[in-house]
């Protein structure tokens, strides 16, 4: 019966890849014209176009976003949030699921890719891990963006996680921030983007719900650079239990 579909799938992922492509196009010369507004207000404005631009595709593709919180959120100020990563999905997820000024830090090398290159590179923090210096610059960027009152979105894990944990080791980085900013550090799941599109094909896009949680945010007052290791540990083993409490499709025994 799964080969029988099989055709099925790859004509709804044609169809999503057709819609994405369409959707960005018509973006595309609104986020030239703000991109003239500098980083700060041409940045917001086109994070608000890249939100039209998911909100729209996730509606034409038939996946049923959902935000869960454990506590209110307070979108009047800044976090450091910290998303697990599983998907490419999680891009679209990311500017859905963060309804307030903010930046993501991500890969330098994904501004190389006409027209979507343009709009990421204005979008986020880029950043080149391979590149020391490059890594030393974007840290000075994310602690820029935040002394504005906009928050800063990162994936601790660096990229996919490709075992079956929950979630894989952190990096530093996100909580040095945290802590040399004194900006409190706020987990957010993403729960199903690995089971609408894992990191294997493209072809494996899928109709269906897609949710985010809103974990409580944790508290960095007082702490010191001495304290990242403990603070980063702190997160993980939240962001591990609760991944595991939702019983997240990719944790195998």
């Amino acid at each position: 019966m799964r080969y029988l579909l099989k055709p099925f799938q790859w004509i709804y992922c044609i169809y999503a890849m057709i819609v994405f492509v369409a959707i960005m196009l018509i973006i595309f010369p609104f986020t030239i014209i703000a991109s003239f507004f500098g980083r700060i207000k041409g940045g917001n404005a086109i994070i608000r176009l890249c939100r039209f631009w998911a909100d729209v595709w996730f509606f034409l593709i038939f996946i049923r976003f959902k935000k869960i919180f454990i506590i209110p959120h307070d979108k009047s100020k800044p976090y450091i949030f910290v998303s697990n990563h599983i998907s490419n999905l999680d891009a679209a997820v990311i500017v859905k699921a963060f309804r307030q000024p903010f930046r993501p830090l991500g890969k330098v090398e994904m501004s190389k890719v006409p027209v979507f290159g343009f709009i990421y590179k204005n979008a986020i923090v880029t950043v080149d891990r391979s590149n020391a210096a490059d890594r030393t610059k974007s840290v000075r960027v994310l602690k820029s963006v935040i002394s504005k009152g906009i928050s800063v979105m990162v994936f601790p894990e660096g990229t996919f996680n490709m075992t079956n944990r929950p979630v894989k080791e952190f990096y530093d980085g996100a909580f040095r921030v945290a802590i040399e900013t004194q900006t409190p550090v706020k987990p957010v799941l993403f729960l199903d983007s690995y089971d609408r599109l894992n990191y294997h094909h493209v072809f494996t896009l899928n109709p269906g719900r897609c949710r985010v949680v809103y974990l409580e945010e944790i508290p960095v007052t007082g702490l010191t650079t001495n304290d990242t290791s403990i603070l980063k540990e702190k997160v993980w083993n939240i962001m591990f239990e609760k991944l595991h409490e939702y019983k997240v499709s990719w944790i195998k025994p």
